[in-house]
């Protein structure tokens, strides 16, 4: 009798078998399905009820455009509430269902057909609503160094305890300094008093530059270095262009010039004759720079002042003692003038001020470099100090200044209003 039912069992069983299948969900594939969650910590009762959310409008518009993103694979949040607490999901959410996927079935036992569909995996957290509106209070900087040293104190080694033994004996007792402060207030006042206001440090930072005289008030770069702030008027009327004007060619003009050899002043001079009526303007400023050249090379061999004189003799004399002046230095016990660092400097921002008025303050800088046998680097330093920008000329200006477009490729030292010197720069920190 037992065995006859063991049989029936076994071929009841053998029939169920044969008669489950397995179908995949013939639903909208971005249509609402089930969710599995996961509450990690607090349950909710089998009566809350969810809701979920798609969170991305652009995956929502994605999805009915082409209606195949599945639904576990849209951004979307759940959420529920009851009387005390709110639950949603959480950060943990997309890392969780990183590299799995989870399908939900639902066996039909009537027809025999278990129906399967992806479903995304939410974590979930919660909030007590009571303590919503609460905001955490913040901790000090006092309190997370003695949490710190606490912690040191239990679990740190014996070189971390030490350290922070060391800490709290170099510790200053601010109670003890309550009655020296105003001791010490008094003090620094007493001693601050001598130092100069920031007007007067910036008067005196001013006043040690080695540029010419400036306006600072300028609105244009025309009246930032004004002409006799750089030749003075007894010497710029002394220069006369006349055999300029007279000379017909290139190099009858070259030959007037004190300094032959420089490339950048004879191709200025070529440009500047060549209008019917040239301005003698620039060709007095072209001769001044001119002489200031020859005047450099003479000094740095540290001739004396005849020489000077003698190979100048094409330039008025007191041009030349006016440059000597301004300078050169005499050493002590010595009758010869020479140019030191700090007067070369000068010299050279004279003459780049006097080059930017002819360049309608645009300069190349590069022909003047090699003019002078200085690096391009050097003397942009130095056009810098008058304040100029090295930067490339816009469309604009380039058309205001009547050059072509390829000299937009080549840097230039640019003069601009309002002035603005170049800021010191800070040593970084070790």
């Amino acid at each position: 009798m037992a065995s006859a039912s063991a049989s029936k069992k076994r071929r009841r069983a053998n029939g169920d078998d044969a008669k489950v299948s397995f179908v995949l969900s013939d639903q909208p594939k971005s249509g609402l399905g089930p969710v599995l969650a996961n509450f990690p910590a607090i349950k909710p009762s089998k009566s809350t009820t969810f809701k979920c959310y798609q969170t991305s409008k652009k995956a929502r518009a994605s999805a009915n455009s082409d209606g195949d993103l599945d639904f576990a694979e849209l951004p979307t949040l759940i959420a529920g509430e009851t009387d005390t607490v709110n639950f949603f999901s959480s950060e943990e959410t997309q890392r969780a269902s990183v590299g799995s996927r989870y399908f939900a079935a639902v066996h039909n036992k009537r027809t025999g057909v278990t129906t399967i569909r992806q479903a995304p995996l939410h974590i979930l957290t919660h909030q007590v609503k009571s303590l919503k509106s609460l905001k955490p209070s913040e901790v000090s900087v006092l309190q997370r160094l003695e949490a710190r040293a606490a912690l040191g104190e239990s679990f740190g080694t014996k070189k971390a305890k030490q350290a922070i033994k060391a800490q709290a004996r170099n510790k200053v007792d601010v109670s003890a300094m309550e009655t020296v402060a105003d001791h010490l207030q008094e003090s620094i006042e007493r001693n601050t008093q001598a130092l100069p206001s920031k007007e007067e440090a910036q008067a005196t930072a001013d006043s040690t530059r080695l540029v010419p005289a400036y306006n600072a008030d300028a609105e244009t770069p025309s009246e930032i270095y004004p002409l006799h702030n750089i030749i003075p008027d007894a010497e710029w009327n002394a220069l006369s262009p006349t055999a300029m004007l007279a000379a017909s060619t290139s190099r009858e003009r070259t030959a007037l010039l004190p300094y032959q050899r420089s490339s950048w002043v004879n191709r200025h001079l070529d440009l500047v004759c060549a209008p019917p009526s040239p301005s003698k303007a620039h060709i007095k400023t072209l001769m001044y720079i001119s002489t200031m050249m020859s005047f450099r090379n003479l000094t740095l061999r540290t001739f004396d002042k005849a020489t000077i004189h003698e190979k100048l003799a094409v330039v008025p004399s007191i041009v030349i003692d006016g440059l000597l002046a301004r300078f050169t230095e005499t050493a002590r016990g010595s009758t010869q003038p020479q140019l030191t660092s700090q007067t070369e400097t000068m010299l050279l921002t004279y003459m780049f001020a006097l080059c930017l008025r002819i360049d309608d303050y645009a300069t190349d800088t590069t022909l003047i470099a090699s003019d002078l046998s200085q690096k391009p680097s050097t003397v942009n330093t130095l056009f810098k100090s008058l304040g100029c920008k090295i930067s490339k000329l816009s469309v604009i200006e380039l058309k205001q200044l009547g050059l072509p477009d390829s000299a937009g490729e080549t840097k230039r030292a640019v003069l601009r209003a309002p002035l603005e010197f170049p800021k010191p720069r800070m040593k970084r920190r070790a």
